[in-house]
This record gives structure tokens, C-alpha cells and sequence, in this order.
């Protein structure tokens, strides 16, 4: 069931609009935010850049942690120090502080520094000097199933693992992301958040059997129900297949998905497809190929928007009405661009650009 309020559901009209995913690959922040300015104007976001160890995106989300130790570089969460029990404690007593008001958030460890996020506040100098209003503005946090399976204990061991640990961890991103929330809130146009899970790619193999469907919903529901709290949208972002039952059964109210390469795969859930659009709710067609540069290179405007309306067909044929799917979808690229030449990723924004201008004045 969603649960986002209905004033801020009827705010926001996806309308195949184009949402971009949040990494660039350069160095300067004020060139990343030129670069949102002119490929992502209606619904604009924070870039992340991780040619900067502290702006990975397990590394950036990674301060507040009880028991966060660096070792040379590399971050590790020690639960076996002596002070490990007074560090949880007293994040644990942070945490309902802030929970029950009693506490400002703004003075929290629950924020985005600039040390790990400076990509944020020059968002937010950005957002004041617009001339003209977004549609709405993007903020996005590691997934919780994504960071407690990439972040450690002394002994290699995954965090997600250590159930008390975990727990502190999805608290710790829940908080971040309702922070990102009321932060955007303060320009008066629907604030959506992406939870990036690229983990849960592997969910349901090997790498990942010990992990319970119901572990992961609860990580899930935990960071969305803080979204949701805080007054925005909440959006999954997962790069490759998945079990998508798991997502669309969810309370998150946007799915972005690689249909450039998983469409077959997706299609698979069609009840729950069906049932996901007609609760109002908002697919995020991962469109624009951004995993291999051939890809890259060979798609057009042209190609991509006849390979979308063929799977659209393929959503309607669920017995949905095209005018339904139209309206409740984004166009974005399948994942961020972190990892692309400059050149590849410049591309890739400007056919996420052109494939959502294309739909929305062809549909």
C-alpha cells in the first residue's frame, strides 16, 4: 500500500519526464551542477563523484557509524573495540533524540557533511538562483541492503550480518535520507529520493542466499517509511535483474529499473506490474544504456524510443491504458555514469534528454 501523502503524490506528474542517476565522472563539483543545469533542468539533482574515494557511494554515507574505524585507508565497523558498546549507546541515544524532537537534526551525525557531500550544498546554491521552478528536485542514499552488505566488521564479515549492527546502519540511512528530505523541502516542489540498491542484484544467488525476503523488506520499508515521514517520494534504483516482487511489492512509490537489458526479466512480475501502476504509483524505465561504451555508442534517439514503445506495449498489453503508463513514467539511464569515460557519459545524458522530449512530445 502507498503510503506517501496524497498532496504530495498529486503534486508530482511523471509524465515521462527525465530523472538522471546521481554520478558524474569529474572532478569539479560547479562543472557537475553546469552539466544537471542543462541535461536535467525539470527535475534537477545533488551529483555524486566518485573519482573521490569519500563520495563512493558506500564511503560517503559511512560517518555516524558506531564502532567506524580507519585502518590505512580503509573503513571497517569495529565491534569488538572496548568503547563499541558506549559508541552504540550513545548512538542509539542520539537517534530517539532526533526522533523525538528533542534534538536538532542539523546538529546531528545524521547529515550529509561536505567533507563526503559537497555535491549537496552546491545543489542547494544552485536550486536558489533558478529562475524558473522544477517539476521537482532529486536527492538520492545508498540502499540499506547495498551498504550493510558492503560495509565490514574486523573479520571481513558483512555487517548485514550482525543484526544489531545492521539495524544501526539502516537508521543511520533512513535519517540521512530524511534529512536530504526537509532540506529540499524548503524549495516547494516535490522532493523525490532514490534509494540505490545495486545489491540487490544479486539477491536470491549465492552471494546473497543467507539473506531473507523479509530482512531485506524490512531494511527497505524502514528507509522509505523515513522518506515518506519527512514528506517525499521514494524511489528504488536498481542497475541490473533482480527479484522484482520484492521492489514492486514494496511501499516505495517509484521503481527504476535497466529496461535497456532486463525488460524480458521484469516483465516476468506482471500482476505485480499491474498492480504496482494502478495504485497510482511510477515506473522508471532505465532506458539510455550505460553499462557497455559499444551500447553506448551505437544508440540514437530514434532507436531507443522505438525500443521503449515496444515495451510499453508490452506493460499495456497487461491491460493497463497507454495514457496511464505515459503518465506514470520517467526516462532515465539505466544506472549513474561514475564509472564512464567523460565523453560516454555526456552521451548518455544527452539521449535520457532527448528520448524523454521525444516521448513527451510524441505521446
Amino acid at each position: 500500500m502507498n503510503k506517501v501523502l496524497p498532496k504530495m503524490q498529486n503534486q508530482f506528474h511523471a509524465n515521462c519526464h527525465s530523472v538522471l542517476i546521481g554520478s558524474l565522472p569529474i572532478k569539479e563539483h560547479r562543472a557537475a551542477i553546469q552539466l544537471v543545469a542543462e541535461y536535467a533542468a525539470e527535475i534537477p539533482l545533488w551529483v555524486q563523484l566518485p573519482i573521490h574515494k569519500a563520495e563512493r557511494m558506500i564511503a560517503q554515507f559511512l560517518p555516524g557509524m558506531p564502532g567506524l574505524t580507519d585502518d590505512n585507508g580503509d573503513s571497517y565497523i569495529d565491534t569488538e573495540g572496548t568503547l563499541f558498546d558506549e559508541a552504540l549507546v550513545a548512538f542509539y541515544e542520539e537517534y530517539l533524540a532526533v526522533i523525538e524532537g528533542k534534538k536538532d537534526i542539523n546538529n546531528s551525525r545524521f547529515i550529509l557533511t561536505r567533507e563526503t557531500a559537497e555535491g549537496f550544498y552546491v545543489f542547494l546554491d544552485h536550486i536558489r538562483t533558478l529562475s524558473t521552478e522544477p517539476i521537482a528536485v532529486k536527492g538520492q542514499v545508498t540502499g540499506p541492503v547495498t551498504f550493510a552488505t558492503g560495509v565490514s566488521d574486523r573479520d571481513k564479515k558483512a555487517i548485514f550480518y550482525n543484526d544489531q549492527v545492521r539495524d544501526a546502519a539502516v537508521k543511520l540511512l533512513s535519517l540521512k535520507a530524511a534529512w536530504q528530505v526537509k532540506q529540499l523541502s524548503r524549495f516547494n516542489v516535490p522532493v523525490i529520493l532514490f534509494i540505490d540498491e545495486p545489491a540487490l542484484a544479486g539477491y536470491g544467488s549465492s552471494e546473497l542466499a543467507t539473506i531473507s525476503r523479509e530482512d531485506v523488506i524490512a531494511c527497505l520499508d524502514e528507509v522509505i517509511d523515513a522518506v515518506h515521514a519527512a514528506g517525499g517520494l521514494a524511489g528504488i534504483h536498481v542497475c541490473a535483474n533482480t527479484d522484482w516482487s520484492v521492489i514492486l511489492e514494496s511501499s516505495v512509490d517509484i521503481v527504476n529499473f535497466d529496461t535497456y537489458s532486463y525488460f524480458d526479466r521484469f516483465i516476468l512480475y506482471p500482476d505485480q506490474i499491474k498492480k504496482f501502476i494502478l495504485s497510482g504509483r511510477i515506473l522508471a524505465w532505465g532506458i539510455v544504456p550505460t553499462s557497455l561504451p559499444d551500447d553506448i555508442e551505437r544508440e540514437t534517439t530514434d532507436s531507443l524510443v522505438k525500443k521503449w514503445k515496444i515495451q510499453m506495449k508490452a506493460v499495456e498489453a497487461l491491460g493497463i491504458k497507454k495514457a496511464t503508463i505515459v503518465a506514470q513514467s520517467l526516462i532515465t539511464p539505466s544506472c549513474g555514469t561514475g564509472s564512464l569515460s567523460p565523453e560516454h557519459a555526456l552521451k548518455v545524458l544527452q539521449l535520457t534528454q532527448s528520448v524523454s522530449r521525444t516521448l513527451r512530445k510524441e505521446l
